[in-house]
C-alpha cells in the first residue's frame, strides 16, 4: 500500500494552502477596514464582534468542532461499533437548537463574553478563577494535544512523513491563522469546511464504492445496501445490554441521559464553541447555530460511513493485519488513514487537505479560547488590571504560541492513541462536565443558586466522578446491573459505563445545589441573578421551521436505525 502523496496531491493540498492562507491575509488587512491595524481592540480580536455572518458561525462552529480525533476517532469507532456513535452528531443537532433558543439570549443579555466572565457576574471571583484556570488546563492537556496528535498521526500515515514534522507543521499553521485573531479564524474556516466536506463526500463515495466492487456490483447505493446486509449489527442506534459496546453508548442514555450532559455541556457551555456566537447579534447567532445543527446531520456519513466500510472490507479479507493489525492489537482508528491511502491520486490530496483543514480549523479555534480565556480572566483580572487593550491583544498572541509549543510537547507522551482517540476525549472530558453543567443550568434559570453550591458542583463534581469511576474496585455493582447501569468488564467485574456515570454525578450535583442554595438563602445569603424574561425566548418563524424539519429527520433517522 502506498504511503505516500503524488505531485497531483501535493499541488492540489498546496492550492488549499493558498487559498486559507490568502484569504486569511485578505480578511485581516481588508474586514477591519484599517489595514490590518485591528490590533487595538481586544473584543474584536477576541470574538470578531459583530463582524461575523450566520454562516460564517455555523462554518466556524463546525470547522472547530469536527477534527481528526472525529475523523480518525469517529471512523475508527464507526469500525468497531457502527452507526451508534453517530449518536453524538445527531443529538448535537438538537442539542444546537436548544442552546440557540435557551442558552445564546442569556449570554447576549447579559454581555457575557467568555465563560469565567459568566462566572464571576452570576456567583463570584473565585468560583471563576478556579474554572479558569481549570479550563486552560483541560484546554491544554486534554484537547489540544489530542487533537494534535491524532491530526499528525493521521496525516503522518497518509503523506508517509516524519510524526514529529508533521506535530510541528500543525502547529505552526494553526498558530499563523490563530494570530489573525476570531475574524480571520471565523472566516477562513468557511473555506475549511468546504474542504472538509467535499474531501470527506469524496472518501466516503469512494468508500462505498469500494465495497460495491468487492461484491460485483456498481455504485454508491448498492455499496451502501451491501453495507447493511453484510453488517447488519453496526447499523443500531441503541444497543441492548448484552452488546460489547454497551459500555461505550448504554442504551437508552443516549437518548434520555448521560448523552445529554456532554452535548450541553460541550455546545452550550464551552468557550471554545459559544465564542463564535457571542460576538453577534441575537437573530445572527440563531441562524448559525441552526446552519451547525443541519450541517451536524450530515457529519455522520462523512465521518461514520467510511468506518462501517472498512470493517466491511476488513471482514472480507480486503484489508488485513498489515493495515489493522489483529487480535489485541487490532487498532480500528486505522480505519480512516487506510481508506485515504486507497484513493486515486488526486482525491487523496483533496482528502489529505480536507483532514489538514479540520485539524487546523480546531487547533486555532482552541488556541484562540485558551488565548481569550488567559487574557481576559486571568492577566486583565489579576495580573495586569489597567492593561491596554493593544497590550491585551499582545498578551493573547503569545498566550497562543505558548499553549501550541505546550501542545506539542505535551502530546506524545499521553498515549492518546492507545485508547481510541474519541472515547479518550469524550471520557475524561467527562470527568469534570457534570459539575461544570449543573453549575451552569442552575445559574441560568435558578435565581437563588449560591456561590457555596456552585463550588460544591465544580470540585465535588470532579471527585464523585473519580470515586464512580473507581468504585467498582472495591464495591460490588452487580446490583445495578438488572437497570442497565453496570456491566461486567473482561474481568468480570461490574462497571458503571461512562455516559450513565455522569448522570448519576449531575443529579447528585444539582440536589446538592439546591439543598445548599435553599439553606444559605435561608439565612440571608444573597445571591446575583442573571436577567433573564420569557420574551428572549422566542424566536422568529424561519428558525422555528428549521427546527421542526430537524426534529422530523431526527425522528425518522432513530425509527429507521433504531
Amino acid at each position: 500500500m502506498q504511503h505516500q502523496l503524488a505531485t497531483l496531491d501535493y499541488v492540489v493540498f498546496f492550492i488549499y494552502f493558498l487559498i486559507v492562507s490568502g484569504y486569511g491575509i485578505w480578511i485581516y488587512r481588508r474586514k477591519t477596514g484599517h489595514d490590518g491595524s485591528m490590533d487595538g481592540d481586544s473584543k474584536d480580536y477576541f470574538l470578531a464582534e459583530g463582524s461575523l455572518t450566520w454562516w460564517a458561525i455555523g462554518s466556524s462552529l463546525i470547522a472547530s468542532n469536527i477534527s481528526a480525533e472525529q475523523f480518525v476517532g469517529m471512523s475508527g469507532s464507526g469500525f468497531k461499533m457502527g452507526l451508534a456513535i453517530a449518536t453524538y452528531e445527531w443529538m448535537a443537532a438538537l442539542t444546537l437548537i436548544i442552546v440557540a433558543v435557551f442558552f445564546i439570549p442569556v449570554y447576549l443579555k447579559n454581555k457575557i463574553f467568555t465563560m469565567p466572565q459568566f462566572l464571576h457576574q452570576r456567583y463570584n471571583g473565585t468560583v471563576a478563577m478556579i474554572m479558569a484556570i481549570f479550563w486552560l488546563a483541560l484546554y491544554v492537556v486534554v484537547n489540544l494535544t489530542s487533537i494534535l496528535y491524532l491530526g499528525a498521526i493521521a496525516i503522518s500515515s497518509i503523506a508517509g512523513l516524519n510524526l514529529e514534522f508533521c506535530l510541528y507543521a500543525l502547529a505552526f499553521f494553526a498558530v499563523i491563522i490563530t494570530l489573525g485573531g476570531m475574524k480571520v479564524i471565523g472566516f477562513t474556516d468557511v473555506i475549511q469546511v468546504f474542504f472538509l466536506i467535499l474531501g470527506g463526500l469524496a472518501t466516503t463515495y469512494l468508500a462505498l464504492n469500494l465495497v460495491a466492487d468487492h461484491y460485483g456490483q456498481s455504485g454508491v447505493l448498492a455499496g451502501f445496501n451491501l453495507m447493511t446486509e453484510q453488517a447488519g449489527d453496526h447499523f443500531q442506534m441503541i444497543f441492548k445490554r448484552d452488546n460489547e459496546n454497551y459500555m461505550d453508548l448504554p442504551g437508552l442514555t443516549v437518548l434520555l441521559g448521560g448523552m445529554w450532559i456532554v452535548n450541553l455541556n460541550y455546545w452550550g457551555c464551552n468557550q471554545y464553541i459559544t465564542q463564535r456566537a457571542l460576538g453577534a447579534d441575537l437573530p445572527t447567532a440563531r441562524g448559525g447555530l441552526l446552519f451547525a445543527a443541519f450541517l451536524k446531520l450530515l457529519m455522520p456519513i462523512i465521518v461514520v460511513l467510511p468506518g462501517i466500510a472498512a470493517f466491511v472490507l476488513f471482514k472480507a479479507d480486503v484489508f488485513g493485519a498489515a493495515e489493522f493489525g489483529q487480535g489485541a492489537d487490532l487498532n480500528p482508528d486505522r480505519a480512516y488513514p487506510v481508506l485515504l491511502n486507497i484513493l486515486p491520486v488526486g482525491l487523496k490530496g483533496l482528502s489529505f487537505a480536507a483532514l489538514t483543514a479540520a485539524v487546523v480549523a480546531s487547533l486555532a479555534g482552541k488556541a484562540n479560547s485558551i488565548a481569550t480565556i488567559f487574557t481576559l480572566d486571568i492577566y486583565k483580572k489579576v495580573l495586569n488590571p489597567e492593561a491596554s487593550e493593544k497590550k491585551l491583544v499582545t498578551v493573547g498572541k503569545i498566550a497562543v504560541v505558548v499553549a501550541m509549543i505546550l501542545g506539542v510537547l505535551i502530546a506524545p507522551h499521553l498515549g492518546i492513541d492507545k485508547k481510541g482517540g474519541f472515547q479518550y476525549i469524550q471520557e475524561y472530558t467527562g470527568f469534570v462536565s457534570p459539575g461544570i453543567f449543573a453549575m451552569f443550568i442552575l445559574g441560568f434559570f435558578w435565581k437563588k443558586t449560591t456561590s457555596t453550591a456552585a463550588l460544591f458542583a465544580t470540585i465535588g463534581g470532579f471527585l464523585l466522578s473519580v470515586l464512580f469511576k473507581f468504585l467498582p474496585t472495591f464495591t460490588d455493582l452487580s446490583f445495578l446491573a438488572p437497570f442497565g447501569f453496570a456491566v461486567p468488564n473482561a474481568a468480570g467485574v461490574y462497571e458503571i459505563p461512562f455516559l450513565d456515570r455522569m448522570g448519576f454525578v449531575f443529579v447528585i450535583c444539582i440536589v446538592a445545589m439546591v439543598l445548599i442554595s435553599l439553606f444559605e438563602t435561608s439565612r440571608g445569603v444573597k445571591t446575583n441573578g442573571l436577567e433573564v424574561d420569557r420574551s428572549m425566548f422566542k424566536t422568529t418563524r424561519g428558525f422555528a421551521i428549521g427546527a421542526m424539519t430537524i426534529m422530523v429527520l431526527l425522528t425518522v433517522l432513530y425509527t429507521i436505525y433504531w
